[in-house]
């Protein structure tokens, strides 16, 4: 005869309600740990689909004040902005980056000037927007050289910066960069502008769709990265850059790819205890997309546990083509 029940230890017994599913969670998201990134274009009332990027658009700036209104009223945070910049505008020294009035300028103190301190705006540093060659950097002899680079980068920041940008965020993952835009942004008065620090960044086949969205494939061409940007191999590595970023002065730091590294999201969140982000791409966000409107995927479903496993690996917020979109559903759901 058995006496009792076995197994003693059954865990599916908190799995058996939502309540007791919901109550044993061990990890939260919300509509606060989302940025959301915006691409916008020149022009007037104007709304560009991005063909690899479905459902995803470039605004005019015109239209930015209602888009992003929106996102502050369903709990999201913060923007980071990105912009088309015309061909016409790109040349091989980049010097479009620092002109006070450029595109992402512009932007930036239309979203202040409407919105305030409602919502913050990032912005990355980097030159690949506007060069004519696509890449972060000034190609020298055929190189993308580290240390003429960062004089560019310096005075991007400062006109971010004075636009009223609230977190520089440099992309470019030039040698030393974080502390001389630091120093110069010190210099210039900037003490309270953030910095978040790509320090991460991987030389990734899925940033295709983001180059096509502002505009940068067709600059590249069949170039690539590989001399700056991260080893897809490579973890150790990660975190002496991350190390490297906090002590030159970072303020928070971001894995870019997302899930394809949740490995290095959680080994930096674990090392260092810094605010950690992680960069949901455009290749992830166009994998799940297109695989939606096959029918392949629940795109809902898909979305939120895409974004939930961030929060698992430890991330405090994730950049998100889905941000507006998930915040909705957790608003629906209570749960934003």
């Amino acid at each position: 005869m058995q006496y009792g029940s076995f197994p003693t230890t059954r865990l599916r017994r908190l799995r058996r309600h939502d309540w007791s599913r919901r109550l044993v969670s061990e990890s939260r998201l919300s509509a606060a740990d989302l940025i959301w990134p915006i691409f916008v274009c020149e022009g007037s009332k104007r709304r560009e689909p991005i063909g690899s990027m479905p459902g995803v658009q470039r605004l005019s700036i015109d239209l930015l004040e209602a888009a992003v209104a929106e996102a502050v009223e369903l709990g999201i945070p913060a923007i980071a902005l990105f912009p088309a910049t015309p061909n016409d505008l790109k040349t091989p020294g980049a010097e479009e980056a620092w002109n006070s009035d450029n595109l992402v300028c512009r932007a930036i103190r239309e979203v202040k000037h409407r919105l305030g301190e409602a919502v913050g705006v990032l912005a990355d540093v980097a030159l690949d927007p506007y060069s004519s060659h696509g890449q972060d950097g000034l190609v020298v002899d055929g190189y993308v050289a580290n240390d003429e680079t960062l004089d560019a980068l310096c005075k991007q920041a400062i006109v971010q910066a004075e636009a009223g940008c609230d977190v520089i965020a440099p992309s470019d993952m030039m040698d030393g960069r974080v502390g001389r835009i630091r120093t110069a942004l010190d210099a210039e008065g900037f003490t309270q502008v953030a910095i978040m620090a790509y320090a991460a960044k991987y030389a990734s086949a899925y940033y295709g769709p983001f180059r096509d969205a502002v505009g940068s494939a067709g600059s590249l061409g069949k170039g690539d990265k590989k001399s700056y940007q991260m080893d897809p191999a490579n973890g150790d590595e990660a975190l002496r850059e991350v190390a490297l970023d906090l002590a030159e002065g970072a303020d928070m730091v971001m894995v870019k790819p997302g899930q394809p590294y949740l490995d290095i999201v959680c080994r930096v969140k674990q090392a260092f205890g810094a605010p950690t982000f992680a960069y949901q791409v455009s290749g992830e966000y166009a994998q799940i997309a297109a695989a939606a409107e096959r029918g392949w995927l629940d795109r809902d479903a898909v979305m939120l546990e895409s974004l939930m496993a961030f929060k698992r690996a430890g991330a405090d917020g994730v950049l998100t083509y889905f941000a507006v979109e998930a915040a909705r559903k957790l608003r629906d759901a209570g749960l934003s």
